[in-house]
Protein backbone atom coordinates (compact mmCIF):
# COMPACT_ATOMS: atom_id res chain seq x y z
CA UNK A 1 0.00 0.00 0.00
CA UNK A 2 1.06 3.56 -0.63
CA UNK A 3 1.75 5.72 2.36
CA UNK A 4 -1.31 7.15 4.10
CA UNK A 5 -1.98 10.86 3.62
CA UNK A 6 -3.34 13.49 5.95
CA UNK A 7 -5.16 16.70 5.14
CA UNK A 8 -7.22 19.22 6.99
CA UNK A 9 -9.77 19.01 4.17
CA UNK A 10 -10.19 16.41 1.44
CA UNK A 11 -11.96 17.71 -1.67
CA UNK A 12 -13.38 15.01 -3.93
CA UNK A 13 -13.46 16.23 -7.52
CA UNK A 14 -11.26 18.70 -9.40
CA UNK A 15 -13.84 20.41 -11.55
CA UNK A 16 -14.38 24.17 -11.23
CA UNK A 17 -16.28 23.82 -7.94
CA UNK A 18 -13.74 21.52 -6.30
CA UNK A 19 -10.80 23.61 -7.48
CA UNK A 20 -12.46 26.78 -6.19
CA UNK A 21 -13.04 25.12 -2.82
CA UNK A 22 -9.40 24.06 -2.63
CA UNK A 23 -8.11 27.51 -3.61
CA UNK A 24 -10.42 29.29 -1.20
CA UNK A 25 -9.36 27.08 1.69
CA UNK A 26 -5.68 27.43 0.82
CA UNK A 27 -6.04 31.21 0.71
CA UNK A 28 -7.26 30.99 4.31
CA UNK A 29 -4.31 28.89 5.49
CA UNK A 30 -5.86 25.43 5.23
CA UNK A 31 -4.05 22.37 3.83
CA UNK A 32 -6.08 20.55 1.18
CA UNK A 33 -5.86 17.29 -0.76
CA UNK A 34 -7.92 17.07 -3.95
CA UNK A 35 -8.77 13.66 -5.41
CA UNK A 36 -9.68 13.54 -9.12
CA UNK A 37 -10.32 10.48 -11.31
CA UNK A 38 -9.08 12.17 -14.49
CA UNK A 39 -5.47 12.59 -15.48
CA UNK A 40 -3.86 15.97 -14.90
CA UNK A 41 -4.47 17.99 -18.01
CA UNK A 42 -7.32 15.86 -19.33
CA UNK A 43 -9.80 18.22 -20.99
CA UNK A 44 -13.25 18.52 -19.39
CA UNK A 45 -16.52 18.15 -21.23
CA UNK A 46 -17.67 21.09 -23.33
CA UNK A 47 -20.27 22.20 -20.79
CA UNK A 48 -20.36 25.50 -18.95
CA UNK A 49 -20.01 28.58 -21.15
CA UNK A 50 -20.47 31.36 -18.62
CA UNK A 51 -18.73 32.56 -15.46
CA UNK A 52 -20.98 34.83 -13.44
CA UNK A 53 -19.96 38.15 -11.96
CA UNK A 54 -20.09 36.70 -8.44
CA UNK A 55 -17.77 33.88 -9.50
CA UNK A 56 -15.42 36.35 -11.18
CA UNK A 57 -15.35 38.33 -7.93
CA UNK A 58 -14.22 35.14 -6.19
CA UNK A 59 -11.55 34.50 -8.82
CA UNK A 60 -10.38 38.11 -8.47
CA UNK A 61 -9.86 37.57 -4.75
CA UNK A 62 -8.04 34.31 -5.46
CA UNK A 63 -5.73 35.98 -7.97
CA UNK A 64 -6.80 34.17 -11.13
CA UNK A 65 -9.43 36.47 -12.68
CA UNK A 66 -7.01 38.22 -15.03
CA UNK A 67 -5.79 34.93 -16.51
CA UNK A 68 -9.37 33.78 -17.04
CA UNK A 69 -10.28 37.09 -18.64
CA UNK A 70 -7.48 36.60 -21.18
CA UNK A 71 -8.79 33.21 -22.28
CA UNK A 72 -11.72 31.94 -24.28
CA UNK A 73 -13.09 33.66 -27.36
CA UNK A 74 -10.92 36.18 -29.23
CA UNK A 75 -10.77 39.51 -27.41
CA UNK A 76 -12.89 41.34 -30.01
CA UNK A 77 -15.46 38.56 -30.47
CA UNK A 78 -18.92 39.89 -29.47
CA UNK A 79 -20.50 37.98 -26.62
CA UNK A 80 -23.95 38.79 -28.05
CA UNK A 81 -26.91 36.42 -28.11
CA UNK A 82 -28.43 36.47 -31.59
CA UNK A 83 -31.92 35.08 -32.30
CA UNK A 84 -32.34 33.91 -35.87
CA UNK A 85 -34.56 31.65 -37.93
CA UNK A 86 -31.47 29.44 -38.35
CA UNK A 87 -27.84 30.06 -37.49
CA UNK A 88 -27.26 31.21 -41.07
CA UNK A 89 -30.74 32.64 -41.59
CA UNK A 90 -32.70 35.80 -40.79
CA UNK A 91 -31.77 37.62 -37.59
CA UNK A 92 -34.78 38.38 -35.40
CA UNK A 93 -33.14 40.27 -32.55
CA UNK A 94 -29.90 40.50 -30.61
CA UNK A 95 -29.01 40.89 -26.94
CA UNK A 96 -25.90 43.05 -26.82
CA UNK A 97 -23.16 41.65 -24.57
CA UNK A 98 -19.67 43.21 -24.82
CA UNK A 99 -16.61 41.33 -25.99
CA UNK A 100 -13.96 40.82 -23.36
CA UNK A 101 -11.94 43.67 -24.88
CA UNK A 102 -14.86 46.00 -24.05
CA UNK A 103 -15.96 44.27 -20.88
CA UNK A 104 -14.78 46.92 -18.43
CA UNK A 105 -15.52 49.96 -20.59
CA UNK A 106 -18.78 49.27 -22.46
CA UNK A 107 -21.81 51.35 -21.53
CA UNK A 108 -25.43 51.59 -22.56
CA UNK A 109 -26.35 47.93 -22.99
CA UNK A 110 -28.34 45.59 -20.74
CA UNK A 111 -25.13 43.83 -19.70
CA UNK A 112 -22.95 46.85 -18.94
CA UNK A 113 -24.21 48.36 -15.68
CA UNK A 114 -23.03 45.63 -13.32
CA UNK A 115 -22.25 46.99 -9.81
CA UNK A 116 -19.05 44.98 -9.47
CA UNK A 117 -15.33 45.14 -10.22
CA UNK A 118 -15.67 41.92 -12.24
CA UNK A 119 -18.49 41.65 -14.80
CA UNK A 120 -19.42 38.21 -16.18
CA UNK A 121 -17.12 36.37 -18.56
CA UNK A 122 -18.15 34.08 -21.40
CA UNK A 123 -15.63 31.24 -21.53
CA UNK A 124 -16.16 27.55 -22.15
CA UNK A 125 -15.13 25.09 -19.48
CA UNK A 126 -12.48 23.61 -21.81
CA UNK A 127 -10.53 26.86 -21.34
CA UNK A 128 -11.68 27.71 -17.82
CA UNK A 129 -10.84 24.51 -16.02
CA UNK A 130 -7.17 24.12 -17.09
CA UNK A 131 -6.45 27.63 -15.83
CA UNK A 132 -8.07 26.90 -12.48
CA UNK A 133 -6.24 23.57 -12.28
CA UNK A 134 -2.84 25.15 -12.93
CA UNK A 135 -3.49 27.93 -10.43
CA UNK A 136 -4.60 25.47 -7.76
CA UNK A 137 -1.70 23.08 -8.41
CA UNK A 138 0.76 25.94 -7.89
CA UNK A 139 -0.52 26.60 -4.35
CA UNK A 140 1.75 25.26 -1.63
CA UNK A 141 -1.16 24.14 0.52
CA UNK A 142 -2.90 22.13 -2.21
CA UNK A 143 -2.02 18.59 -3.30
CA UNK A 144 -3.94 17.29 -6.33
CA UNK A 145 -4.05 13.51 -6.73
CA UNK A 146 -4.89 12.77 -10.36
CA UNK A 147 -6.25 9.37 -11.39
CA UNK A 148 -7.41 8.81 -7.82
CA UNK A 149 -10.82 7.43 -6.97
CA UNK A 150 -12.35 7.71 -3.51
CA UNK A 151 -14.08 4.41 -2.91
CA UNK A 152 -15.34 4.74 0.66
CA UNK A 153 -15.75 7.32 3.40
CA UNK A 154 -15.97 6.52 7.11
CA UNK A 155 -16.64 9.18 9.73
CA UNK A 156 -15.21 9.21 13.24
CA UNK A 157 -15.65 11.65 16.10
CA UNK A 158 -12.72 13.86 15.17
CA UNK A 159 -11.81 12.92 11.59
CA UNK A 160 -12.86 11.21 8.38
CA UNK A 161 -11.11 8.27 6.74
CA UNK A 162 -11.36 8.05 2.96
CA UNK A 163 -10.29 4.92 1.12
CA UNK A 164 -8.58 5.81 -2.17
CA UNK A 165 -7.40 3.86 -5.20
CA UNK A 166 -4.84 4.80 -7.81
CA UNK A 167 -6.64 4.07 -11.09
CA UNK A 168 -3.39 3.42 -12.97
CA UNK A 169 -1.53 1.20 -10.52
CA UNK A 170 -4.52 -0.26 -8.71
CA UNK A 171 -2.86 0.42 -5.38
CA UNK A 172 -5.05 1.50 -2.49
CA UNK A 173 -4.34 3.91 0.33
CA UNK A 174 -6.17 5.96 2.95
CA UNK A 175 -6.52 9.66 3.41
CA UNK A 176 -7.25 11.01 6.88
CA UNK A 177 -8.95 14.41 6.89
CA UNK A 178 -10.71 16.61 9.40
CA UNK A 179 -13.46 17.28 6.84
CA UNK A 180 -14.49 16.11 3.36
CA UNK A 181 -16.18 18.15 0.63
CA UNK A 182 -17.86 16.24 -2.19
CA UNK A 183 -17.62 18.16 -5.47
CA UNK A 184 -17.88 14.96 -7.46
CA UNK A 185 -20.81 15.69 -9.72
CA UNK A 186 -24.24 14.30 -10.38
CA UNK A 187 -23.27 10.69 -9.61
CA UNK A 188 -21.56 11.75 -6.38
CA UNK A 189 -20.17 8.99 -4.19
CA UNK A 190 -19.94 11.52 -1.37
CA UNK A 191 -23.65 12.31 -1.62
CA UNK A 192 -24.42 8.61 -1.35
CA UNK A 193 -22.01 8.25 1.56
CA UNK A 194 -23.93 10.81 3.63
CA UNK A 195 -27.26 9.20 2.76
CA UNK A 196 -28.54 12.21 0.84
CA UNK A 197 -31.00 11.81 -2.01
CA UNK A 198 -32.06 14.11 -4.85
CA UNK A 199 -35.69 15.06 -5.28
CA UNK A 200 -37.63 17.28 -7.65
CA UNK A 201 -38.28 16.92 -11.36
CA UNK A 202 -36.00 14.23 -12.85
CA UNK A 203 -36.62 15.15 -16.50
CA UNK A 204 -37.61 18.58 -17.81
CA UNK A 205 -36.07 18.24 -21.23
CA UNK A 206 -33.51 16.14 -23.05
CA UNK A 207 -30.94 17.91 -25.17
CA UNK A 208 -29.09 16.26 -28.03
CA UNK A 209 -25.82 18.15 -27.87
CA UNK A 210 -22.95 17.86 -30.35
CA UNK A 211 -19.48 19.42 -30.34
CA UNK A 212 -18.42 19.96 -33.94
CA UNK A 213 -15.62 21.35 -36.03
CA UNK A 214 -16.95 23.29 -39.01
CA UNK A 215 -14.50 25.73 -40.66
CA UNK A 216 -17.11 26.78 -43.23
CA UNK A 217 -19.72 27.89 -40.72
CA UNK A 218 -18.16 31.22 -39.79
CA UNK A 219 -18.24 32.30 -43.44
CA UNK A 220 -21.83 31.14 -43.90
CA UNK A 221 -22.85 33.16 -40.85
CA UNK A 222 -20.98 36.21 -42.14
CA UNK A 223 -24.11 38.13 -43.11
CA UNK A 224 -24.56 38.93 -39.43
CA UNK A 225 -22.27 40.34 -36.77
CA UNK A 226 -20.58 37.55 -34.84
CA UNK A 227 -22.28 36.27 -31.71
CA UNK A 228 -21.22 34.07 -28.83
CA UNK A 229 -24.57 32.28 -28.92
CA UNK A 230 -26.99 31.94 -31.82
CA UNK A 231 -30.46 30.68 -31.01
CA UNK A 232 -32.41 29.26 -33.95
CA UNK A 233 -36.21 29.51 -33.93
CA UNK A 234 -38.09 27.88 -36.78
CA UNK A 235 -40.95 25.37 -37.17
CA UNK A 236 -38.65 22.52 -38.20
CA UNK A 237 -36.06 22.41 -35.42
CA UNK A 238 -35.12 25.03 -32.85
CA UNK A 239 -31.72 24.87 -31.23
CA UNK A 240 -28.65 26.72 -30.02
CA UNK A 241 -25.21 27.21 -31.58
CA UNK A 242 -22.43 28.25 -29.19
CA UNK A 243 -19.10 29.60 -30.41
CA UNK A 244 -16.38 27.76 -28.50
CA UNK A 245 -13.15 29.14 -29.96
CA UNK A 246 -14.49 31.91 -32.20
CA UNK A 247 -13.15 30.14 -35.27
CA UNK A 248 -14.02 26.56 -36.20
CA UNK A 249 -15.49 24.85 -33.14
CA UNK A 250 -19.13 25.02 -32.13
CA UNK A 251 -21.48 23.33 -29.69
CA UNK A 252 -24.92 22.58 -31.13
CA UNK A 253 -27.85 22.00 -28.74
CA UNK A 254 -30.90 20.30 -30.23
CA UNK A 255 -33.68 20.84 -27.67
CA UNK A 256 -35.80 17.71 -27.92
CA UNK A 257 -39.57 17.98 -27.73
CA UNK A 258 -41.77 16.28 -25.13
CA UNK A 259 -42.72 13.56 -27.63
CA UNK A 260 -39.04 12.83 -28.35
CA UNK A 261 -38.09 10.85 -25.23
CA UNK A 262 -34.71 9.47 -26.32
CA UNK A 263 -31.51 11.17 -27.45
CA UNK A 264 -31.75 9.32 -30.76
CA UNK A 265 -35.41 10.17 -31.26
CA UNK A 266 -34.26 12.70 -33.84
CA UNK A 267 -31.59 12.11 -36.47
CA UNK A 268 -28.54 13.98 -35.22
CA UNK A 269 -27.23 15.01 -38.64
CA UNK A 270 -30.64 16.25 -39.77
CA UNK A 271 -31.13 18.29 -36.60
CA UNK A 272 -27.70 19.93 -36.87
CA UNK A 273 -28.35 20.94 -40.47
CA UNK A 274 -31.85 22.23 -39.61
CA UNK A 275 -30.54 24.32 -36.71
CA UNK A 276 -27.66 25.71 -38.75
CA UNK A 277 -29.75 26.19 -41.91
CA UNK A 278 -27.35 24.31 -44.19
CA UNK A 279 -27.85 21.61 -46.81
CA UNK A 280 -26.31 18.19 -47.37
CA UNK A 281 -23.21 19.72 -48.98
CA UNK A 282 -22.11 21.35 -45.73
CA UNK A 283 -19.16 19.49 -44.15
CA UNK A 284 -18.53 19.21 -40.46
CA UNK A 285 -16.78 16.82 -38.07
CA UNK A 286 -18.24 15.56 -34.81
CA UNK A 287 -15.66 15.96 -32.04
CA UNK A 288 -17.86 14.58 -29.27
CA UNK A 289 -21.45 13.92 -28.31
CA UNK A 290 -22.42 15.86 -25.19
CA UNK A 291 -26.07 14.84 -24.71
CA UNK A 292 -27.61 15.85 -21.41
CA UNK A 293 -30.86 15.87 -19.46
CA UNK A 294 -32.28 19.05 -17.97
CA UNK A 295 -33.57 18.39 -14.44
CA UNK A 296 -34.61 20.16 -11.26
CA UNK A 297 -33.18 18.16 -8.40
CA UNK A 298 -31.97 19.31 -4.97
CA UNK A 299 -30.46 17.10 -2.27
CA UNK A 300 -32.44 16.64 0.93
CA UNK A 301 -29.29 17.24 2.94
CA UNK A 302 -26.03 19.05 2.19
CA UNK A 303 -24.12 17.68 5.15
CA UNK A 304 -23.63 14.79 7.51
CA UNK A 305 -21.36 15.71 10.42
CA UNK A 306 -17.89 16.16 8.86
CA UNK A 307 -18.84 15.56 5.25
CA UNK A 308 -20.41 18.15 2.91
CA UNK A 309 -21.53 18.30 -0.71
CA UNK A 310 -21.37 21.21 -3.17
CA UNK A 311 -22.28 21.87 -6.79
CA UNK A 312 -23.80 19.13 -8.94
CA UNK A 313 -23.41 16.69 -6.06
CA UNK A 314 -26.01 18.79 -4.21
CA UNK A 315 -28.24 20.18 -6.96
CA UNK A 316 -28.97 19.80 -10.68
CA UNK A 317 -31.07 22.06 -12.86
CA UNK A 318 -31.48 23.45 -16.35
CA UNK A 319 -28.46 25.67 -17.13
CA UNK A 320 -30.50 28.81 -17.77
CA UNK A 321 -28.77 32.03 -16.75
CA UNK A 322 -25.57 29.96 -16.63
CA UNK A 323 -26.12 29.34 -12.94
CA UNK A 324 -25.30 25.64 -12.63
CA UNK A 325 -21.54 25.76 -12.10
CA UNK A 326 -21.76 29.25 -10.62
CA UNK A 327 -24.17 28.12 -7.92
CA UNK A 328 -21.68 25.40 -7.05
CA UNK A 329 -18.90 27.97 -6.74
CA UNK A 330 -21.15 29.98 -4.40
CA UNK A 331 -21.68 26.80 -2.34
CA UNK A 332 -17.94 26.29 -2.07
CA UNK A 333 -17.22 29.86 -0.98
CA UNK A 334 -20.00 29.84 1.63
CA UNK A 335 -18.78 26.56 3.09
CA UNK A 336 -15.04 27.14 2.93
CA UNK A 337 -14.83 30.38 4.90
CA UNK A 338 -16.83 28.67 7.66
CA UNK A 339 -14.59 25.58 7.59
CA UNK A 340 -11.50 27.79 7.71
CA UNK A 341 -12.92 29.78 10.62
CA UNK A 342 -13.34 26.58 12.58
CA UNK A 343 -10.04 24.98 11.57
CA UNK A 344 -8.15 28.19 12.30
CA UNK A 345 -9.60 28.20 15.80
CA UNK A 346 -11.81 31.28 15.90
CA UNK A 347 -15.19 29.58 15.50
CA UNK A 348 -16.64 26.43 17.04
CA UNK A 349 -17.92 23.55 14.94
CA UNK A 350 -21.42 24.97 15.31
CA UNK A 351 -20.60 27.59 12.69
CA UNK A 352 -20.82 24.81 10.10
CA UNK A 353 -24.56 24.49 10.72
CA UNK A 354 -24.94 27.66 8.67
CA UNK A 355 -23.89 26.06 5.38
CA UNK A 356 -27.02 24.02 4.76
CA UNK A 357 -29.23 26.65 6.41
CA UNK A 358 -27.97 29.22 3.91
CA UNK A 359 -27.31 27.34 0.68
CA UNK A 360 -30.09 24.74 0.57
CA UNK A 361 -32.97 27.26 0.38
CA UNK A 362 -31.11 29.37 -2.19
CA UNK A 363 -30.36 26.44 -4.47
CA UNK A 364 -33.96 25.30 -4.28
CA UNK A 365 -35.09 28.82 -5.18
CA UNK A 366 -32.64 29.18 -8.08
CA UNK A 367 -33.62 25.76 -9.39
CA UNK A 368 -37.22 26.99 -9.63
CA UNK A 369 -36.10 30.14 -11.45
CA UNK A 370 -34.31 27.94 -13.96
CA UNK A 371 -37.16 25.46 -14.36
CA UNK A 372 -39.71 28.23 -14.84
CA UNK A 373 -37.55 29.79 -17.52
CA UNK A 374 -37.02 26.41 -19.18
CA UNK A 375 -40.76 25.87 -19.46
CA UNK A 376 -41.24 29.30 -21.04
CA UNK A 377 -38.42 28.64 -23.50
CA UNK A 378 -39.89 25.27 -24.45
CA UNK A 379 -43.24 26.95 -25.12
CA UNK A 380 -41.58 29.64 -27.22
CA UNK A 381 -39.68 27.10 -29.33
CA UNK A 382 -42.81 25.05 -29.84
CA UNK A 383 -44.93 28.03 -30.89
CA UNK A 384 -42.92 29.38 -33.82
CA UNK A 385 -45.17 30.46 -36.68
CA UNK A 386 -45.06 28.49 -39.93
CA UNK A 387 -44.68 31.86 -41.67
CA UNK A 388 -41.59 32.96 -39.75
CA UNK A 389 -39.30 32.78 -42.79
CA UNK A 390 -41.76 34.11 -45.40
CA UNK A 391 -41.00 37.32 -47.25
CA UNK A 392 -44.57 38.54 -46.85
CA UNK A 393 -46.34 41.04 -44.59
CA UNK A 394 -47.49 38.15 -42.39
CA UNK A 395 -43.94 36.79 -42.28
CA UNK A 396 -42.54 40.20 -41.31
CA UNK A 397 -45.19 40.55 -38.60
CA UNK A 398 -44.44 37.06 -37.26
CA UNK A 399 -40.73 37.85 -37.06
CA UNK A 400 -41.33 41.18 -35.32
CA UNK A 401 -43.57 39.56 -32.73
CA UNK A 402 -41.15 36.70 -32.06
CA UNK A 403 -38.20 39.09 -31.89
CA UNK A 404 -39.83 41.10 -29.11
CA UNK A 405 -40.97 38.00 -27.23
CA UNK A 406 -37.55 36.35 -27.48
CA UNK A 407 -35.72 39.48 -26.33
CA UNK A 408 -38.05 40.20 -23.43
CA UNK A 409 -37.96 36.62 -22.20
CA UNK A 410 -34.23 36.07 -22.49
CA UNK A 411 -32.53 39.36 -21.68
CA UNK A 412 -33.14 38.55 -18.03
CA UNK A 413 -31.24 35.25 -18.18
CA UNK A 414 -28.25 36.52 -20.17
CA UNK A 415 -28.07 39.71 -18.11
CA UNK A 416 -29.05 38.10 -14.81
CA UNK A 417 -28.17 40.76 -12.24
CA UNK A 418 -30.75 39.43 -9.79
CA UNK A 419 -29.25 35.96 -9.57
CA UNK A 420 -25.80 37.50 -9.19
CA UNK A 421 -26.43 40.21 -6.64
CA UNK A 422 -29.97 39.94 -5.31
CA UNK A 423 -30.06 36.69 -3.36
CA UNK A 424 -29.77 36.81 0.40
CA UNK A 425 -29.64 34.48 3.39
CA UNK A 426 -32.72 35.03 5.55
CA UNK A 427 -32.59 32.09 7.96
CA UNK A 428 -28.95 31.80 8.96
CA UNK A 429 -27.90 31.02 12.54
CA UNK A 430 -24.80 33.22 12.15
CA UNK A 431 -26.37 36.48 10.92
CA UNK A 432 -27.70 39.18 13.28
CA UNK A 433 -31.04 40.10 11.74
CA UNK A 434 -32.74 43.36 12.66
CA UNK A 435 -36.30 42.80 11.48
CA UNK A 436 -36.10 44.44 8.07
CA UNK A 437 -37.11 42.31 5.11
CA UNK A 438 -34.63 42.27 2.21
CA UNK A 439 -35.96 43.62 -1.09
CA UNK A 440 -37.29 41.04 -3.56
CA UNK A 441 -35.31 40.15 -6.66
CA UNK A 442 -35.93 38.48 -9.99
CA UNK A 443 -33.61 36.69 -12.39
CA UNK A 444 -32.67 39.93 -14.12
CA UNK A 445 -33.19 42.65 -11.52
CA UNK A 446 -32.50 43.47 -7.88
CA UNK A 447 -32.27 46.33 -5.40
CA UNK A 448 -28.94 46.78 -3.54
CA UNK A 449 -29.45 46.41 0.18
CA UNK A 450 -27.64 46.49 3.48
CA UNK A 451 -30.19 44.24 5.20
CA UNK A 452 -28.26 41.54 7.08
CA UNK A 453 -27.95 38.48 4.86
CA UNK A 454 -27.70 40.49 1.62
CA UNK A 455 -24.54 41.01 -0.42
CA UNK A 456 -22.63 44.12 0.60
CA UNK A 457 -23.28 46.73 -2.12
CA UNK A 458 -20.24 47.38 -4.23
CA UNK A 459 -18.71 50.83 -4.69
CA UNK A 460 -15.45 52.15 -6.07
CA UNK A 461 -13.41 54.12 -3.55
CA UNK A 462 -11.98 57.56 -4.17
CA UNK A 463 -8.55 56.12 -4.96
CA UNK A 464 -10.08 53.97 -7.72
CA UNK A 465 -9.97 50.69 -5.82
CA UNK A 466 -12.91 48.35 -5.57
CA UNK A 467 -14.34 48.25 -2.07
CA UNK A 468 -13.90 44.48 -2.23
CA UNK A 469 -10.19 44.88 -2.93
CA UNK A 470 -9.91 46.72 0.37
CA UNK A 471 -11.41 43.79 2.25
CA UNK A 472 -9.28 41.55 4.42
CA UNK A 473 -9.66 37.76 4.44
CA UNK A 474 -11.85 37.74 7.57
CA UNK A 475 -14.64 40.03 8.71
CA UNK A 476 -14.65 43.61 7.46
CA UNK A 477 -16.11 46.48 9.47
CA UNK A 478 -17.21 49.30 7.17
CA UNK A 479 -17.30 52.62 9.04
CA UNK A 480 -18.94 55.62 7.38
CA UNK A 481 -18.24 58.06 10.23
CA UNK A 482 -14.68 58.08 11.61
CA UNK A 483 -15.90 59.65 14.84
CA UNK A 484 -17.63 56.42 15.87
CA UNK A 485 -15.63 54.47 18.45
CA UNK A 486 -15.31 50.86 17.35
CA UNK A 487 -12.54 49.90 19.78
CA UNK A 488 -14.86 47.71 21.91
CA UNK A 489 -15.78 45.65 18.84
CA UNK A 490 -12.16 45.40 17.75
CA UNK A 491 -11.08 44.32 21.22
CA UNK A 492 -13.80 41.70 21.42
CA UNK A 493 -12.75 40.32 18.02
CA UNK A 494 -9.10 40.24 19.06
CA UNK A 495 -10.00 38.37 22.24
CA UNK A 496 -11.71 35.72 20.13
CA UNK A 497 -8.92 35.77 17.52
CA UNK A 498 -11.48 36.74 14.86
CA UNK A 499 -9.78 38.48 11.93
CA UNK A 500 -11.42 41.90 11.62
CA UNK A 501 -10.36 44.68 9.27
CA UNK A 502 -11.61 48.23 9.79
CA UNK A 503 -12.33 50.05 6.54
CA UNK A 504 -13.22 53.72 6.70
CA UNK A 505 -15.39 54.85 3.80
CA UNK A 506 -16.34 58.48 3.27
CA UNK A 507 -20.10 59.02 2.82
CA UNK A 508 -19.56 60.48 -0.65
CA UNK A 509 -17.60 57.38 -1.63
CA UNK A 510 -20.56 55.19 -0.67
CA UNK A 511 -22.75 57.01 -3.17
CA UNK A 512 -25.89 56.46 -1.11
CA UNK A 513 -25.50 52.68 -1.12
CA UNK A 514 -25.02 52.57 2.66
CA UNK A 515 -27.38 54.39 5.02
CA UNK A 516 -25.93 52.91 8.23
CA UNK A 517 -22.85 54.15 10.06
CA UNK A 518 -21.42 50.67 10.61
CA UNK A 519 -21.80 47.54 8.49
CA UNK A 520 -20.06 44.27 9.33
CA UNK A 521 -19.35 42.13 6.27
CA UNK A 522 -18.51 38.44 6.35
CA UNK A 523 -15.60 36.86 4.44
CA UNK A 524 -18.05 35.92 1.65
CA UNK A 525 -19.24 39.55 1.17
CA UNK A 526 -22.63 38.97 2.82
CA UNK A 527 -23.66 41.35 5.58
CA UNK A 528 -23.60 39.91 9.10
CA UNK A 529 -24.69 42.95 11.13
CA UNK A 530 -25.28 46.70 10.83
CA UNK A 531 -25.94 49.50 13.29
CA UNK A 532 -25.60 53.19 14.12
CA UNK A 533 -22.83 52.54 16.65
CA UNK A 534 -20.73 49.70 18.01
CA UNK A 535 -22.92 47.14 19.82
CA UNK A 536 -23.17 47.48 23.56
CA UNK A 537 -22.42 43.78 23.99
CA UNK A 538 -19.82 43.06 21.33
CA UNK A 539 -19.01 39.66 22.80
CA UNK A 540 -22.58 38.47 22.40
CA UNK A 541 -22.73 39.68 18.82
CA UNK A 542 -19.52 37.91 17.87
CA UNK A 543 -20.67 34.76 19.63
CA UNK A 544 -23.77 34.83 17.44
CA UNK A 545 -21.83 35.46 14.24
CA UNK A 546 -19.38 32.61 14.85
CA UNK A 547 -21.88 30.02 16.03
CA UNK A 548 -20.75 30.21 19.65
CA UNK A 549 -24.05 31.56 21.00
CA UNK A 550 -26.16 29.01 22.83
Amino acid sequence: MEADMKAQVLVVGAGPVGLTAAMDLASRGIDVVVAEIRRAGDPPNVKCNHVSARSMEVFRRLGVAARLRDAGLPADFPNDCSYRTTATGIELCRIDIPSRARRYSATGGPDTWWPTPEPPHRINQVYLEPILFAHAAAQARIIILARTEITDIAQHDDHVVAQARNLDSGETFRIDASFVIGCDGSRSLVRKAIGASLSGTPVIQRVQSTFIEAPQLKELMGAHTKAWMVLSLNPRRSGTTVAIDGHDRWLIHNHLKPDEPEFDSVDRDWSIRAILGVDEHFDYKILSKEDWVGRRLVADRFRDRRVFICGDAAHLWMPYAGYGMNAGIADAVDLCWQLAAHLNGWAPAAILDAYAAERQPITDQVSRFAMDHAMKMMAQRGGVSAEIEDDTPRGHAARAALAKAAYDLNVQQYCCAGLNFGYYYDASPIIAYDGETPPPYAMGSFTPSTVPGARAPHVFLRDGRSLYDAFGTGYNLLRFDPAIDVAPLQSAAAARRIPLALIDVAPDEAGGAYAEKLVLVRPDQHIAWRGPAAPEDAQSLLARLTGAAV
